[in-house]
């Protein structure tokens, strides 16, 4: 059964209801265990076979609670290495942070991301969270081939 974590922070309350409707996706992949949470401990990152991470941008920048947690998980050397990624976020204007989680999940801690990133300009709207559920269904068939 897949473990997938559904992390996400939100000021507004646009990434908060992407969170939920991808995991409310997620859940429809018989089988998967789904957490969502807004904060999590770097050492509790290795309990999940997928994770997913929600974040705005803000200042054409990540916010700094999961930019200091992915610091966090490093200097702690927690091994993510092959294990299914994926990032989601609302944006007003620019959008870069979702990609930006991508890189650093790919790139420093060698995770296998689901791209592209789910990007939604403010408010999810009915179409948006149909997006943020199939979003989700894929993050958690991805975690199935993974522990297969």
């Amino acid at each position: 059964m897949p473990k997938l974590l559904i992390l996400y922070y939100s000021r507004t309350g646009n990434t908060e209801k992407m969170a939920e409707a991808v995991a409310e996706g997620a859940k429809n992949v018989q089988g998967t265990e789904v957490t969502v949470t807004y904060h999590v401990k770097p050492e509790e990152l290795a309990k999940f076979d997928a994770m997913a991470v929600g974040v705005p941008t803000y200042h054409h920048d990540m916010t700094t609670d999961i930019k200091r947690l992915f610091e966090e998980t490093a200097v702690k050397h927690v091994d993510l290495k092959g294990r299914v990624g994926a990032a989601f976020g609302s944006y007003g204007w620019s959008g870069e942070a979702p990609r930006m989680v991508l890189e650093i999940m790919k790139n420093k801690f060698e995770m296998r991301t689901v791209e592209p990133p789910l990007l939604i300009k403010y408010a999810p709207n009915q179409n948006g969270m149909e997006k943020c559920r199939e979003f989700g269904k894929k993050i958690a068939e991805e975690a199935l081939k993974q522990i297969s």
